[in-house]
C-alpha cells in the first residue's frame, strides 16, 4: 500500500553483494518489483524481493564488461524478448545487453570511443547512449542507427522523451539539448557545472540535476520553471515517483533528498561519501547505491521498514562515519567557537537541518529528524578522510571523471599543465601523451612517468587494461609501428607516413612530384579550373608499408633475445644473418636474400607472442623484396605463413602483433605470387581482420583500412562480385567504428574502387546503406583529400 501523507521514509534493507562502488539503478520489469544494478566491481544483478517482504535476493550477476558498469536501463519487452532486455554501459566503451534469466550479454553494442556514462530506452527497441566521447548514439537492435553530435563535453545523462523522435542529453558543457530525429532543437542554458542527470516530469516537462548542486524544472520549449536548492554538493541524479511530480536526489554530500511539492521534506544522510544513483520503484520505495558498494532500499511502508536492530545498526554506522570538513558538506567550519552537547537539547527546526558540538575535543555532527522529533548522529568531522579522491574517480577535468588531475610546472615561470590519469592507465604512455599534447619536450618522458608512479604508489586495480602499453615509449626507443623519434619526413606519403617505396632506388625516401599525387601529403591536386578531378580512384597499386629503422628494430631483437627461453634465443650469428636480410630488403644493400636468412627469420617470427614485434616486423619489410615474396606466397610455403599471420590478428592479443600482422599481409600484395595468394585466402583473411576493429586504435585502423583498399585494388581488375560484397560489408562495418580521417580516407578509395564501373556493386552499396554512412565526410574541412573522395564516391551512388 502505497503510504499516506506526511510520512518518512525509513531503512527497509542493506544490500550486500558488489564489491565496488554501485553507480547505477533501474527498476525492473520481471520479476515484479524488483530492480538493476551496476558497479565498479564490472557486474550487473538482478535484485527480486524476497517472500517475507522486506529484503530482497539476489537472482544473478551478469558479467560482460571488461571495466567499471556505469548505467543501466530496461528495455521493454517485444515479441521477441516478451520479458525485456537489459542494458548496460561501461568504461569499456561498450553496451552490454542481457535477457533476464542469463548472465552473460545477449549481445555487445560497439561504437562509442569513451565511457557509455548514460541509457535510457524507447519505443519500438530503440536505445539512446550518452558517452564522454561527446556523443550519443541511437540503436536499434543490434545497430547505431544515428549519432547526436554537438556537446563539447562528455555527455553524462540522456532521456528519450514520451513523445515521438524527441530525445534529451546533459552535458558535462553545461547545457541540455533536445532532439529530433537525430537533430539538435534547441539548447538550455542555466546550470553553472557539469549537468549529471534528467528525469521525466511529463511529455511538455522534465527535470535536470548538476554538479552546481541544484536541481532545475523546465519546459520543453525552453524555459526554466523552477530552481531548488538543498544540496551542499555535486547531485549526481535524480528520479521521479511514479504518477506525480515529487522526486529524488542523491549527491557527493551523503545524502539522499525526498522532495515533495517542491520542497526537501527529508534528508537520509548514509554512511558513504558519494551516493552515485537512486530510483524509485513501483511501490514507491526508494533504492540508493553508494561509494561504499552497499545498496539501501528505504520504505514509508510500515509493515516493510527494516527491525529496529537493523535501523540501529545503520545509525550505529552512521555515527562512527568520518566527515571531510574540506568537502563543504557542513559549512565552514570552526571548531574553536563551537558548542557543546547540551546544544542538542534545543530541537530543530526543520528535517535534516544539521548541528555541530564538541565533545572532549571531538567535533560531531547531528541532523534533525522531524518524524522521530529527536537529533541523530551523522559522523565524527575528522582532519581529513584521505582517499575519498582516489578511491572514488571523483576529481574532474575537462568533464570527464580521472582517479587523479595532476598540475605539472615544466619549468618555474612558465605555464603550469593539467594531467589528468587513472590507475587502469599506462604511465609512459600518458605520459607522452601529455607531452605530445602540450608540445612539450620529450626529454621530460623519464621525469613525467616517475613523476606519475611516485605520486600513484599502490594504487593499481586488480588486473590491469589488456590494451597494448609498451613501456618503451620515448623517443629514441622502439615502438612497433610507430616512426623514429617524433620526426616525419616532410612531404610525407599519407599513406604510409614516409616518401614511397621505390623497389631499386637508393633509399625509399623518394621527393614527391609537385602536389599532384594524392597519396603524397603535399595537399590535394588543385587544378585551375573549379572542377576537381578525380585522382583518388579507382587505384591500380597497392599501398605498402615502407617506413623502416633497421637500427631500431634490430637493437629491440637483441635485448628481447637476450631475455628470450634457451630453445628460442637465436645465436650471434643468426642476428647477423637478420640483419643481411634487413639491409637486403630495405634496399640499403643490392645484395639478394637467401634462403639461409629466410629460414632465420622464419625461426624468429614463431617466437613468444610477447617478445616477437621486432621478428615481425622484420617480416613486414622483408615481404616486399619479389624473392621474399615468392618464398612465402608459394604453394608450398603459403599455409604454415597465413595461419601464422592470421595467429596474430587474434582481438585478444597484443595489438603491436595485430598492427604489423595487418601491415605485413598490406605489403604481400606487392608481388604477382603475394596477391594470389591474398586473393585465394580472402574470405578467412578479412573475417580474421575485421575483429581487430575492435581495439580502438588509430594504427590499426589505418592498416585494416588498406587491406581492405588493397583487395578492392585486386577485385577492381577481376570483378568478383562475391569478393566485392564482402568488401563493402567490411567497410560499412568498420566505417561504424573509425575514427581516424586517414583511414576513414582509405576506405573511401577503396570504396570508390570497388564500384567504379560495376552497377551491381553501386546497386550492393546502396542496399547496406553505406550511402548515409559515408555523407557526414563531404564536409570534412580538413584534410581536403577526404572531402573530396567523398563527394566523388557519392557521386556514383
Amino acid at each position: 500500500a502505497m503510504a499516506g501523507e506526511g510520512s518518512t521514509f525509513r531503512l527497509r534493507c542493506s544490500l550486500l553483494g558488489h564489491g565496488q562502488d554501485v553507480r547505477g539503478l533501474t527498476r525492473g520489469l520481471f520479476p515484479e518489483g524488483g530492480f538493476v544494478s551496476v558497479s565498479r566491481d564490472r557486474t550487473a544483478r538482478l535484485w527480486a524481493p524476497d517472500g517475507l517482504n522486506r529484503g530482497f535476493t539476489e537472482m544473478h550477476c551478469m558479467s560482460g564488461h571488461s571495466n567499471f558498469v556505469s548505467c543501466v536501463c530496461i528495455i521493454p519487452p517485444s515479441d521477441l524478448y516478451p520479458r525485456g532486455l537489459i542494458a548496460t554501459g561501461g568504461n569499456d566503451h561498450n553496451i552490454c545487453i542481457f535477457t533476464i534469466d542469463n548472465p552473460a550479454p545477449l549481445y555487445m553494442l560497439k561504437g562509442h570511443k569513451n565511457t557509455v556514462c548514460s541509457l535510457s530506452s524507447g519505443k519500438f527497441g530503440t536505445l539512446l547512449s550518452g558517452s564522454w566521447d561527446t556523443t550519443a548514439k541511437v540503436w536499434l537492435n543490434d545497430r547505431c542507427m544515428m549519432t547526436l553530435q554537438g556537446h563539447t563535453a562528455a555527455i553524462w545523462a540522456v532521456k528519450i522523451l514520451p513523445e515521438q523522435g524527441l530525445m534529451l542529453t546533459g552535458s558535462a558543457d553545461k547545457t541540455i539539448k533536445l532532439w529530433k530525429a537525430g537533430r539538435c532543437e534547441r539548447t538550455f542554458t542555466g546550470h553553472e557545472d557539469c549537468v549529471r542527470g534528467l528525469a521525466i516530469l511529463s511529455e511538455t516537462e522534465f527535470l535536470s540535476c548538476a554538479n552546481d548542486a541544484s536541481v532545475r524544472r523546465w519546459q520543453i520549449s525552453g524555459e526554466c520553471l523552477q530552481v531548488y536548492y538543498g544540496h551542499t554538493n555535486y547531485i549526481y541524479s535524480i528520479s521521479v515517483f511514479p504518477r506525480c511530480k515529487d522526486f529524488i536526489t542523491t549527491g557527493e554530500d551523503r545524502s539522499l533528498r525526498i522532495w515533495k511539492q517542491g520542497e526537501c521534506t527529508q534528508t537520509i544522510r548514509l554512511p558513504a561519501q558519494s551516493v552515485w544513483c537512486c530510483c524509485v520503484l513501483d511501490n514507491g520505495d526508494i533504492v540508493v547505491g553508494a561509494s561504499d558498494g552497499i545498496i539501501r532500499v528505504f520504505t514509508e511502508s510500515l509493515e516493510r521498514t527494516a527491525s529496529a536492530e537493523e535501523i540501529q545498526a545503520f545509525e550505529n554506522e552512521l555515527a562512527q562515519a568520518s566527515i571531510d570538513p574540506k568537502t563543504g558538506d557542513l559549512g565552514d567550519i570552526n571548531a574553536d567557537d563551537l558548542p557543546g552537547r547540551e546544544h542538542l537539547k534545543d530541537p530543530g527546526t526543520r528535517d535534516g537541518q544539521t548541528r555541530l558540538i564538541k565533545d572532549n575535543g571531538k567535533v560531531e555532527a547531528y541532523q534533525w529528524s522531524v518524524s522521530e522529533g529527536r537529533w541523530i548522529k551523522i559522523g565524527d568531522v575528522v582532519g581529513s578522510s584521505g582517499a575519498t579522491q582516489q578511491t572514488s574517480g571523483k576529481v574532474l577535468f575537462e568533464g570527464k571523471e580521472y582517479d587523479y588531475v595532476f598540475t605539472i610546472d615544466v619549468n618555474e615561470n612558465g605555464p603550469s599543465y593539467k594531467l589528468p590519469y587513472n590507475i587502469t592507465d599506462d604511465p609512459w604512455l600518458t605520459a607522452y601523451n601529455f607531452l605530445q599534447k602540450n608540445d612539450l619536450n620529450p626529454m621530460f618522458l623519464d621525469q613525467v612517468a616517475k613523476f606519475i608512479m611516485d605520486n600513484t604508489k599502490g594504487q593499481t586495480l586488480l588486473s590491469s587494461s589488456n590494451q597494448f602499453s609498451d613501456p618503451f615509449t620515448g623517443a629514441g626507443r622502439y615502438v612497433p609501428g610507430s616512426s623514429s623519434g617524433l620526426s616525419t619526413v616532410p612531404g610525407a606519403d599519407p599513406f604510409t607516413g614516409a616518401g614511397r617505396y621505390v623497389p631499386g632506388s637508393a633509399s625509399n625516401v623518394v621527393p614527391p612530384v609537385g602536389g599532384v599525387d594524392p597519396f603524397t601529403g603535399m595537399g590535394a591536386y588543385q587544378s585551375t579550373a573549379a572542377k576537381v578531378e578525380n585522382i583518388y580512384f579507382p587505384k591500380k597499386d597497392a599501398v605498402t608499408f615502407d617506413q623502416a629503422n633497421p637500427t631500431q628494430i634490430l637493437g629491440k631483437l637483441k635485448e628481447l633475445n637476450g631475455s628470450a627461453a634457451e630453445e628460442h634465443k637465436l645465436t650471434e650469428d643468426d642476428l647477423i644473418i637478420l640483419e643481411k636480410l634487413l639491409s637486403a630488403t630495405c634496399n640499403t644493400s643490392a645484395e639478394t636474400p637467401t634462403a639461409q636468412q629466410l629460414q632465420t627469420l622464419w625461426r624468429a617470427v614463431n617466437w613468444p607472442e610477447d617478445i616477437v614485434f621486432p621478428a615481425l616486423d622484420i617480416l613486414r619489410l622483408s615481404v616486399r623484396h619479389p624473392t621474399v615474396n615468392e618464398n612465402f606466397c608459394s604453394e608450398k610455403e603459403h599455409v604454415q605463413f597465413i595461419i601464422l599471420l592470421l595467429k596474430f590478428l587474434n582481438p585478444k592479443g597484443k595489438q603491436a602483433n595485430q598492427l604489423l600482422a595487418l601491415r605485413a599481409l598490406c605489403n604481400c600484395f606487392v608481388s604477382h605470387a603475394g596477391q594470389k595468394l591474398m586473393m585465394e585466402q580472402r574470405d578467412e583473411i578479412m573475417t580474421q581482420a575485421i575483429e581487430t576493429k575492435s581495439g580502438n586504435n588509430k594504427s590499426i585502423h589505418i592498416a585494416l583500412a588498406t587491406l581492405t583498399l588493397n583487395y578492392a585494388v585486386c577485385l577492381h581488375k577481376v570483378n568478383n562480385i562475391e569478393g566485392k560484397a564482402q568488401c563493402l560489408s567490411v567497410i560499412s562495418t568498420v566505417m561504424e567504428v573509425v575514427q581516424d580521417l586517414e583511414a576513414i580516407f582509405r576506405l573511401l578509395v577503396a570504396l570508390g574502387t570497388l564500384i567504379s564501373d560495376d552497377t551491381n556493386a553501386v546497386q550492393l552499396a546502396k542496399s547496406l546503406g553505406v550511402d548515409s554512412q559515408i555523407k557526414k565526410y563531404a564536409s570534412v574541412s580538413e584534410p581536403a583529400k577526404v572531402k573530396e573522395c567523398c563527394r566523388f564516391v557519392l557521386n556514383l551512388l
